[in-house]
């Protein structure tokens, strides 16, 4: 099943549900979606959609630590909880392992320059891993300390 597909039956069975919380989080992200595919002019695919949650789960944990620094618990928790359920729709993220793996391998095939260790690695694990730890594993295994 597509993943645009399960979001909207999983809409469907939070309204049937009247679990309101669930009904608006998955409205907003399937609008999200929406507007991803009037953006791009052209039908979505599952790795579209999955980038737009991922989106979404990145606002939410910014939110959530702007709200833990102004000391508001209850808001902080509301966007943990969020970004847990819409995680949830996300591929398994790679460990750090599988990473260096990557890493070491586009070394092994000639890239010597951060960049073109970076472009080779972030293309191979989209949206498994973050570009973070991807740079900071390709620094390591570099050798540089920028």
């Amino acid at each position: 099943m597509a993943l645009r597909d399960r979001l909207r039956e999983e809409l469907n069975d939070s309204r049937k549900a009247r679990n309101v919380a669930l009904t608006m989080l998955l409205g907003t992200v399937l609008g999200d979606v929406e507007n991803h595919r009037m953006f791009l002019k052209r039908e979505i695919s599952d790795d579209d959609v999955a980038e737009v949650i991922r989106k979404a789960v990145d606002r939410r944990r910014e939110s959530r630590e702007a709200f833990e620094k102004g000391g508001r618990a209850e808001l902080a928790a509301t966007e943990r909880d969020e970004a847990e359920a819409l995680a949830r729709y996300l591929p398994e993220p790679v460990s750090d392992e599988d990473v260096r793996a990557g890493v070491r391998a586009a070394i092994f095939e000639g890239e010597t320059q951060l960049g073109a260790v970076m472009a080779k690695v972030v293309h191979e694990l989209k949206g498994r891993a973050e570009g973070k730890t991807i740079s900071r594993i390709s620094r390591e295994e570099l050798g540089t300390s920028r």
